[in-house]
């Protein structure tokens, strides 16, 4: 009936949506309830109305015995019914019902009189209920006498039907009484069950409108299952463990939002510089077209030199994104590569542009094969010798050491410079990031150095460390030989 309502009537349907959960559960169980209080009362009157028909068939058949004597005897009953009662003395010996007379009988004796014509062709007595005029509804019982002689008995049954209504009213009110209860008290107690419900809408109301503040405040987590039992405890917990995510999600894009600007501005400041030059080389050269010739081939030398310089940034940078992006065909080429031979080449090509740097090689005598990219380790090599000369004094030391250990080949960098600042040590690896600020970028280069070569170590599943100290710097890449031929040869 309620789905029928609410579909003949949208605005119904609509403020029933309107509602809110706690209030629809109640109307919902409340509906339900009376639903079942009306199969129970049902069932209860149908039970009552029989159980009284059978003590009205009871005392019809008790008041027949008594009677039935008078009826044999005399041709007729003279004791006196029941006030209300009729009793009548039916012939059917002919055929057809004759009545008896005297006999106390109402005007309408329709109904007794078919039910001894019945009784006539039935060898068992014949109960039935009949309306009779004037009178209302009774409940009629048939008896043989004797041979051809029916006894009819009639009782009403309006002490039944006014019981019945009765019952019916008492159930009727007893049971809205009681839904109303169910719907108020199921509310109250429903509402309070929801209640961490309208809390997670609250904070996740909060956090929609970007009042972050929200997240911070927790749903306090109730001891035991109480207010809301262990369901709603366990949407508390996962909703308090989704606030935490968004939180750590918050806080890696905002930290992520802040690098990008930063590395924006660094890369637009370091490009900014090479460009200027070029530009004013330029305008140098058009001016100074008719100097001499060595004039001309020194400016041409500049912007070489500049362009040559900004290409190695443009190729770090994409080198860094392409690494960073995760592409399907990453930069590296992986081939079978002696990384001893490596650092040996490395190594000379120190000597040969960095001789104020005294420079020992030690580790494994023999090959150390591993499946990597070797122009990549090369430079993550060359940057990292480069970065030991650019940051210490003329004539400081520099080690470069070569060793297997629990399945990882191991590079390390050493140097026995001033060492890096506590404070730096955790952003050396950062993009455009330079220890010393007033260093000339002529000499101290463009600050992605360190950057590419953590990238590139990564991209060969391997890692690079830092250890730092005065008159002892040591970067340590280390790289799984699982990809090789399974260590070095020699051993």
């Amino acid at each position: 009936m309620t789905g029928r309502l609410r579909r003949a009537h949208p605005g119904v349907r609509r403020a029933y949506r309107r509602l809110r959960l706690g209030t629809r559960l109640a109307l919902g169980v409340g509906a339900l309830s009376l639903v079942m209080f009306a199969a129970v009362g049902t069932a209860l009157t149908a039970y009552m109305r029989d159980y009284l028909e059978h003590q009205l068939n009871d005392q019809l058949k008790l008041v027949q015995v008594l009677q039935s004597k008078d009826a044999a005897v005399h041709g007729t009953v003279k004791r006196q019914p029941y006030y209300g009662w009729y009793t009548a003395v039916y012939d059917v010996s002919g055929g057809s019902a004759v009545l008896r007379r005297p006999a106390d009988v109402p005007a309408d004796t329709s109904a007794l009189t078919a039910l001894a014509e019945r009784m006539a062709r039935s060898d068992a007595d014949l109960t039935r209920t009949a309306w009779i005029d004037d009178e209302g509804t009774y409940r009629l019982r048939a008896c043989e006498v004797e041979s051809g002689v029916v006894l009819i008995s009639a009782a009403p049954t309006e002490n039944i039907d006014a019981t019945l209504r009765q019952l019916i009213t008492v159930q009727v009110v007893a049971f809205v009484l009681a839904a109303l209860a169910l719907v108020v008290l199921g509310r109250a107690l429903l509402r309070r069950g929801l209640k961490p419900l309208s809390d997670m809408a609250h904070t996740a109301h909060g956090i929609a409108s970007h009042d972050l503040t929200e997240s911070a405040a927790r749903l306090p987590l109730r001891a035991g299952g109480r207010d809301g039992g262990p369901e709603v405890e366990e949407l508390r917990t996962a909703f308090n463990t989704m606030l935490e995510h968004i939180d750590d999600s918050l806080a890696v894009r905002a930290e992520a939002e802040r690098r990008l600007r930063r590395f924006v501005a660094d890369a637009s400041h370091e490009l900014r510089t090479p460009l200027m030059s070029v530009r004013g080389y330029a305008d140098l050269f058009q001016y100074a077209a008719a100097n001499a010739p060595e004039e001309r081939e020194r400016h041409l030398a500049r912007l070489r030199a500049e362009a040559a310089r900004m290409g190695v940034l443009l190729d770090d940078l994409l080198l860094l994104a392409r690494l960073d992006a995760a592409e399907v065909e990453a930069p590296l080429q992986l081939e079978e590569t002696d990384l001893a031979e490596l650092v040996r080449q490395a190594a000379d090509a120190f000597r040969a542009g960095r001789p104020g740097h005294p420079l020992t090689v030690s580790g494994t005598p023999g090959p150390l094969r591993l499946r990597l990219d070797p122009q990549r380790i090369r430079q993550v090599l060359d940057n990292l010798l480069t970065n030991a000369a650019v940051h210490t004094p003329p004539g400081t030391p520099v080690s470069v050491s070569v060793s297997v250990a629990d399945g990882t080949a191991l590079v390390r960098v050493a140097d026995a410079g001033p060492g890096i600042p506590a404070a730096d040590r955790e952003r050396v690896f950062d993009r455009f990031y330079r220890v010393d600020k007033a260093r000339s970028r002529d000499r101290g280069g463009s600050g992605l150095g360190l950057a590419v070569a953590c990238s590139l170590v990564r991209a060969h599943g391997g890692t690079i460390e830092l250890s730092s100290e005065p008159g002892a710097t040591v970067f340590t890449v280390a790289v799984p030989v699982g990809g090789g031929t399974g260590g070095p040869q020699g051993r």
